[in-house]
């Protein structure tokens, strides 16, 4: 390889951080290219135009990386620190065995007992905060977020490349942490926790501060209006509260902070019982990258309350913005409460999400995969999990013939400890197997046929889990409370229907509208049944994905209302300042001698104003030119 190409090679390296298999497929790309030559021409003979090539590439990718893309200078690089994983946490760890009954510990109610739900390990009891602890962590997070919310952008940033690099270097700490706190698997855990915390990382990095910079509007209509200017300004709300579900220990605690501290916010978080071990942990990562960059690590605080608590977090006086992420009834409590402080609630509830498969599909195999990774991801305990296969005759019969075997091939379990060949993990609590068994127990009364599952599991390794057989259930109509109740577990419901028409109306044929996939080989028939469900948000021809976009994220109907997540989800966060100001600094509003107090002719006055507002805004050219003159008449 010649050495100057390699001298640049290495100088390119050096500034945009190529890896060294980047690097070597350029090397290969190189050697390609001179086995293609002529033997009459020799290396050296070659060199010199791929030299010049290559130095003219380079400088304009270098062009391109400091002046378009404006890299970073090294205050905004981010640091590296420690944040040790808990010893719970470790494989092989020997925690104590019970068989829990419950959150709440029998012998001291005030104390919240943590155990993994998996295997029934003991991770801890911890004291519930009472309201004085609640007023404590809010005024921590207000004298801190005085300061914040002067910093920069660039400073923002830091704080989160300062995440994003903790979290992609140390996955499996944060997987084993959420892992035992929820008793889901490791794939689970980095699919559902860590991708998609780093991809909202990273979106808000490369997009954040041009979704919350000034906003130029268009002035008044009125022509005579036109000297004046309009902007919304994006400012900090103050401190902003969230209350988040279990099911995502680590990306629904993270996914509220990052989107709240970047907005230049506080933020105060209020996790479930059922996760108060992982949730202290979680919080004090982000603690600590606010520390190691200089920045007072109370701007983000944790509070895990008993229900009975709860309405003093909600309706306090000093959060200006709630997001609520969990169930319709509790929902109901959240929102009364919040309403004696008149704070503004994006409520995020469950859904009854369906997947709709036409008979034109070609792959049926890879849509079954699709559903089961859709359904049984978390054991189902996920709001945009599939809970209804709404599938064509055709590929109906293809689906059940294919779901039938896999479906029975899934392994429960745990590989918390050590990666074994686990499909699916544990459920947070036993405390729903009873509702969730007469769910079946109900389609099977009114036509549907149970292929698997359908019970509880005593795992022979865990018998202290909470373990639900994977379940598939076919021929369900929508008359079955299967059907038209969000079950949030291990249950796969197979619907047939005759045509696009009978599957929208099968969708739409609940209280919920969370989301939907769609999938079609044709796009018009995809996009037609998108535009005709009734779901806050689609995938078409996959799953979720949605949601990874950071596409501003919500339901309809009993899902909830509001957006979080993508550049609607961060302007929420923020007070839309409208700003008016004139265009030139020699042009300016004064108000005219007919109508200045006190009015001193009446009429004249009348004739002066209908003469402006025909001025401006009459649809007749002619009508305002006649009001120009009346204008003039009527000015003094």
């Amino acid at each position: 390889m010649n050495s100057n190409l390699t001298q640049l090679l290495q100088q390119l390296n050096s500034t945009l951080h190529l890896t060294s298999q980047q690097l070597m497929s350029i090397e290969i790309q190189e050697l390609a290219l001179l086995k293609h030559l002529p033997d009459s021409v020799s290396q050296s003979s070659y060199f010199i135009p791929v030299n010049i090539f290559v130095f003219v590439l380079l400088t304009l990718g270098l062009t391109y990386v400091f002046i378009y893309r404006k890299v970073s200078p090294d205050n905004d690089k981010p640091i590296k620190f420690e944040w040790a994983t808990p010893d719970e946490a470790k494989p092989h760890w020997k925690g104590k065995r019970l068989y829990p009954t419950g959150v709440r510990a029998s012998e001291d109610p005030s104390m919240i007992q943590c155990y993994c739900p998996a295997t029934g390990q003991f991770l801890g009891k911890f004291k519930a905060f009472a309201p004085e602890d609640i007023d404590n962590a809010i005024r921590e997070s207000q004298i801190a977020q005085k300061e914040w919310k002067k910093t920069t952008f660039s400073q923002r940033k830091k704080v989160l490349r300062t995440l994003n690099e903790y979290i992609a270097n140390n996955q499996e700490g944060i997987a084993r942490v959420a892992c035992r706190d929820s008793g889901k698997t490791m794939i689970d855990a980095s699919m559902g926790e860590i991708l998609v915390t780093l991809e909202k990382l990273n979106w808000i990095l490369k997009n954040g501060e041009k979704a919350l910079k000034v906003s130029s509007r268009p002035g008044p209509a009125n022509i005579l209006m036109q000297y004046k200017k309009a902007e919304v300004r994006y400012e900090p709300l103050g401190v902003v509260g969230a209350l988040v579900s279990w099911n995502y220990p680590f990306h629904n605690l993270m996914g509220p902070l990052l989107a709240s501290i970047f907005t230049g916010n506080a933020i105060v978080i209020k996790c479930s019982e059922n996760v108060y071990w992982s949730s202290r942990w979680f919080i004090g990562l982000a603690k600590m990258a606010l520390k190691v960059c200089g920045h007072d690590e109370n701007l983000v605080q944790l509070v895990c309350t008993w229900p009975e608590d709860a309405d003093y977090f909600t309706s306090h006086e000093s959060l200006s913005h709630l997001t609520f992420i969990g169930s319709k009834p509790v929902a109901h409590k959240v929102l009364e409460a919040a309403s004696k402080s008149l704070t503004p609630v994006v409520v995020e509830l469950g859904g009854k999400d369906s997947i709709i498969v036409c008979d034109d599909v070609m792959d049926v195999e890879a849509i079954s995969s699709i559903i089961l990774r859709g359904t049984f991801q978390s054991a189902g305990q996920n709001c945009i999990g599939i809970e209804r296969v709404i599938a064509m005759p055709k590929v109906y019969d293809q689906l059940v013939q294919i779901l039938s075997h896999r479906v029975q091939e899934l392994r429960l379990g745990s590989d918390i400890d050590q990666l074994e060949d686990i499909d699916m993990g544990a459920i947070i609590t036993d405390a729903r197997f009873d509702a969730m068994e007469k769910l079946v127990e109900d389609a099977i009364s009114k036509g549907a046929c149970l292929l698997s599952g359908g019970k509880r599991y005593l795992h022979p390794n865990y018998p202290q889990g909470h373990y639900f057989q994977p379940t598939l259930l076919i021929d369900v109509t929508s008359d079955m409370d299967i059907a038209q109740n969000e079950v949030f577990g291990p249950i796969l419901t197979m619907m047939k229907v005759d045509d696009v028409e009978e599957a929208i109306r099968v969708t739409n044929d609940t209280p919920y509208g969370l989301g939907s996939s769609i999938f079609s080989r044709s796009f018009k028939t995809a996009d037609y049944i998108a535009n005709n469900i009734e779901s806050g948000n689609v995938a078409i021809n996959d799953f979720a994905t949605f949601y990874v976009c950071q596409l501003p994220f919500g339901g309809v109907k009993k899902s909830g209302y509001g957006k979080f997540g993508g550049e609607e989800g961060l302007q929420g966060l923020c007070v839309a300042k409208s700003v008016c100001y004139d265009r030139f600094s020699f042009i300016n509003t004064q108000i005219p001698k007919p109508l200045d107090y006190p009015i001193a002719n009446e009429k004249k006055a009348w004739k002066f104003v209908t003469a402006l507002n025909k001025c401006g805004y009459h649809n007749s050219k002619w009508e305002k030119v006649k009001s120009l003159f009346q204008l003039a008449r009527n000015a003094n």
